[in-house]
């Protein structure tokens, strides 16, 4: 399995595991975020660079500030980390009515997970359980990309049936 969330464990100077545990973090949302803003979605590279790295800087506080880690601060700052997130996502959420069908469409759904998502990788970055940052960095980047790319040949392919 992978490295305790330990600070102290690290081979390394304190200050430099945080800066590795941070830098990251910061390219994880840096990763997901240029996929977003490059697709012309409104929270783009900037902002998911911040919700991974503030995440990551929420995860390291209890860390940082007790001497041997708090399970319990821990899991209470993770719990605090993911409903506050899931407030911003919820920001994203735009909800619209369509004038002509008077039909409700709600937008924004997508971005509000993907920032959800980056929070998470940001915390696991802080954790110093980098394995799982990046492999769900990748599925994350797949589902962003190849399961849109699915999802539209499908409509196409509906569209032209129907």
């Amino acid at each position: 399995m992978t490295a305790p969330i330990s600070l102290s464990s690290s081979s390394l100077p304190l200050w430099l595991d945080w800066s590795l545990r941070l830098a990251l973090a910061t390219l994880i949302g840096a990763a997901i975020g240029w996929n977003r803003e490059r697709t012309g979605k409104a929270a783009g590279l900037r902002t998911h660079m911040l919700v991974s790295l503030g995440s990551a800087l929420f995860i390291l506080m209890p860390l940082a500030v007790y001497p041997e880690p708090s399970a319990d601060a821990l899991s209470r700052t993770i719990q605090g980390v993911a409903t506050g997130v899931g407030f911003l996502g919820a920001g994203e959420i735009v909800h619209q009515s369509l004038p002509a069908t008077g039909k409700a469409k709600v937008k924004g759904l997508t971005s509000a997970a993907a920032i959800w998502v980056t929070a998470a990788l940001g915390t696991t970055a802080a954790c110093g359980v980098w394995q799982l940052s990046l492999v769900g960095t990748v599925i994350t980047l797949l589902t962003l990309t190849v399961v849109r790319r699915v999802g539209q040949f499908a409509q196409n392919y509906h569209d032209e049936d129907g």
